[in-house]
């Protein structure tokens, strides 16, 4: 079991950065692939970034250059740093734990989501 609580969210303008966090705690961490899914009003939910247990990191073409996923297994967290944040980045943002089999990920623990506002 992995319980996972975020931290970060927030109201920013466009053009402005966030940097989220994700507190992990219960298991064995560094062994966990993790990730940030994001969930837009009215839209499916989709995988941001993620990161393998050996450092590997995947994003989605709509972020890329512009998100950044990282991890720091002594403190049990993963972080995104967004910068460059528009508009459709509006949404709660979710951290995952789980697995990856290559650039595949299936997330088994979720945690309660941060809300991120882009607007003037």
């Amino acid at each position: 079991q992995v319980q996972l609580v975020e931290s970060g969210g927030g109201l920013v303008q466009p053009g402005g950065s966030l940097r989220l966090s994700c507190a992990a705690s219960g298991s064995i961490f560094s062994t966990y692939a993790m990730g940030w899914y994001r969930q837009a009003p009215g839209k499916e939910r989709e995988l941001v970034a993620g990161i393998t247990s050996g450092g590997s990191t995947n994003y989605v073409d709509s972020v890329k250059g512009r998100f950044t996923i990282s991890r720091d297994n002594a403190k049990n967290t993963v972080s995104l740093q967004m910068n460059s944040l528009k508009p459709e980045d509006t949404a709660v943002y979710y951290c995952t734990a789980g697995t990856s089999y290559g650039s595949t990920y299936v997330f088994d623990f979720w945690g309660q989501g941060t809300q991120v506002t882009v607007s003037s």
